[in-house]
């Protein structure tokens, strides 16, 4: 009886031989052949990285100490790129040691040294080829759950948050700058973290700056940093936002706020990523990722003058623009749980539930400060109630007091007092029965100073059937005056 393998066998298997040897590499591709693999060829790691471009590779086996490109610098490219394709390094006798660190520090596979036993690099490529498709399936299985809610730390479940979703998976791999706009906090900065998160620079630095809350005198120290004695002040060389975000991402929030002066440098710099510091004379090499944000159409801004058209175009490879919470209301619930999680953590509390109360009262709401509004109305909320669900008694006043309810927070159904008579109701067109219902029993309860007998007269309505209403609205007082 065989030994059954405790991994699934890859039945086919693409194989790049990478070896400066063109010995070995017709000899290893000649012995996957035979086994039923197919084989391409590379006489190093330059060559090797050309391949990929065009030939889809399960395994890469590369030889360690070649001319050039050697396997140590191959895996290094690979790792940089965000290239996860499993590699089995070959290494002569003497060089284990450097063999282990490869796959310690640059996440190899395996090694084997030479000279090569035929049956256990079999099984290893197979193996290697099972873990490469495990790998395939996971990064699937991520994007699938990407469109069911989440992607990263942003939540939504609404088409456009979907769609949002899809076009930063196909832009975060890219060098392509990128353009977030949206009102003020709807999670721009957020949007671009993710862009990091999911992109071949995830390792290097995320660096985001405000340049609104920049003096003019500062901004371009602070971007392209300076020289000392640069300027008043310059005691010493200090590194600009460029050179600390090296390898990485840089963030521009509020790019329209940036002088004009520096937008042209910042322009010179996407073109050729070449910066000088302020008061130097040489200028050296930067490789960093700009995304930029405003919270303005960018449209207007160019006509108004405080975005250069060049440098918006410039920027505006990939556009992301964000909608405000009130045109999402279906992701409320979904961001409310996530935010939920993350208040408990915080605060150390043990909070388990938003009532349904709660969140229609959410749903009501016409979230001005979009997500960040919602997420201090949570914490504040968690805070209070402790432990439990929250409860409209834990929201702010702002949100629960008759005319926020009547109101509705601006929607075309709003009820209110008639501006001409305070003893009468008006609807706006569009108005549900269920609002208008809503919106008549809270009036009468302000016009009768929350005398809830005389109000169920003035209604018509029996006092329980008025209790079970105020209930359905969320845990009005149950004061029975004049009961």
């Amino acid at each position: 009886m065989g030994m059954k393998l405790p991994w699934k066998v890859a039945t086919s298997v693409n194989v790049l031989v990478v070896d400066d040897e063109a010995s070995q590499r017709s000899g290893l591709a000649a012995m996957l052949s035979a086994w039923n693999m197919t084989a391409e060829t590379a006489a190093d790691g330059e060559e090797a990285i050309a391949k990929l471009a065009a030939f889809p590779a399960d395994v890469i086996l590369t030889d360690l100490n070649m001319p050039g490109m050697d396997g140590f610098g191959l895996l290094q490219h690979l790792r940089d790129a965000g290239d996860s394709t499993p590699t089995i390094v070959i290494t002569a006798f003497g060089n284990i040691e450097k063999a282990v660190q490869t796959v310690h520090e640059l996440g190899a596979y395996w090694f084997l040294d030479k000279p090569i036993q035929p049956s256990v690099l079999e099984v290893l490529i197979r193996r290697a080829g099972s873990h490469a498709g495990l790998l395939a399936d996971k990064r699937n299985l991520e994007r699938q759950l990407s469109y069911k809610g989440s992607l990263g730390q942003l939540v939504g479940t609404s088409p456009k948050m979907q769609e949002i979703f899809s076009l930063l998976q196909q832009a975060a791999p890219s060098k392509a700058c990128v353009l977030i706009t949206g009102e003020s906090g709807t999670g721009k900065e957020l949007v671009a973290r993710t862009i990091h998160a999911l992109s071949p620079r995830r390792q290097g630095p995320f660096i985001a700056i405000n340049c609104a809350a920049l003096p003019e005198t500062l901004i371009e120290s602070e971007l392209f940093g300076h020289e000392k004695g640069a300027f008043t002040g310059a005691n010493e060389r200090r590194p600009g936002c460029f050179e600390v975000a090296q390898h990485g991402t840089l963030l521009l929030d509020e790019i329209g706020e940036m002088p004009m002066q520096t937008q042209a440098k910042l322009l010179r710099i996407l073109e050729d990523s070449r910066v000088r510091r302020l008061g130097a004379k040489n200028e050296f090499e930067v490789d960093v990722r700009v995304v930029a944000a405003t919270n303005k159409i960018p449209e207007e801004a160019v006509r108004g003058g405080h975005l250069r058209e060049d440098l918006y175009y410039r920027l505006n490879v990939f556009h992301v623009h964000i909608p405000p919470l009130r045109e999402r209301k279906a992701d409320i619930p979904a961001l409310a749980e996530a935010l939920l999680a993350d208040m408990n953590r915080k605060h150390e509390c043990r909070v388990t539930e938003i009532s349904l109360a709660v969140l229609e009262t959410f749903e009501r709401h016409n979230w001005p400060g979009n997500v960040r509004e919602l997420r201090n109305v949570l914490e504040r909320a968690v805070i209070l109630a402790g432990e439990g669900a929250i409860e409209r008694r834990h929201l702010p006043a702002f949100l629960t007091s008759g005319a926020a309810v009547a109101a509705a927070a601006g929607s075309p159904a709003a009820v209110a007092a008639s501006p001409d008579d305070d003893d009468s109701v008006r609807f706006r067109v569009g108005t549900t029965v269920e609002e208008a219902e809503k919106g008549l029993i809270i009036r009468t309860l302000e016009h009768t100073r929350n005398n809830k007998t005389r109000a169920a007269e003035i209604l018509g309505i029996s006092l329980k059937t008025l209790h079970n209403k105020l209930k359905e609205y969320g845990g009005a007082k149950e004061e029975e005056a004049g009961a």
